[in-house]
């Protein structure tokens, strides 16, 4: 990924900057985050462009994915939780003992976001296989890495 990286902005410097006498252009820049649960979000802007210089300047914390004469695409790995787990996300349990995040309290209609691992649950106390019937929410990735790492002790070893 990094060779593809390092290929995609050599290409880019080869590219023409713009001087100050030509033109300046539109390009759409995508801008991908991806979050510690998998999530990703995207999101688009359109940006005239007075250099390429500008654009390497304004996204350098940014990874180049790839780029053409109409688009640019960077990713960035964020340290957290995606949006959705913060205002939806709850641990849970499935009906194989997969823990796993549900999109809403755990239920046969919630969607799962995220799954982890298998959980041996006759080592579970009553009140955390209920816990896990109910839903814990997941509102921070603190508690996000808490919850997997308490329930990792209970995992299924194959």
């Amino acid at each position: 990924m990094r060779i593809l990286s390092l290929m995609l902005w050599i290409a880019a410097i080869a590219l023409p900057v713009h001087s100050a006498s030509a033109a300046p252009v539109k390009m759409t820049i995508v801008l991908e985050r991806q979050y510690l649960d998998g999530e990703m979000s995207e999101e688009k802007v359109t940006e005239t462009i007075d250099s390429m210089t500008e654009i390497w300047k304004k996204y350098r914390d940014w990874q180049l994915v790839t780029l053409d004469d109409q688009t640019i695409v960077f990713r960035k790995t964020i340290n957290d939780i995606s949006p959705l787990l913060k205002t939806n996300g709850y641990f849970g349990i499935t009906d194989d003992g997969t823990l796993s995040i549900f999109n809403g309290k755990p239920g046969r209609s919630s969607k799962i976001i995220q799954s982890f691992f298998q959980i041996d649950v006759q080592k579970l106390e009553s009140r955390q296989q209920e816990k896990l019937k109910q839903g814990i929410r997941v509102l921070s990735k603190e508690r996000y890495e808490q919850v997997i790492e308490m329930y990792r002790h209970f995992a299924v070893v194959q």
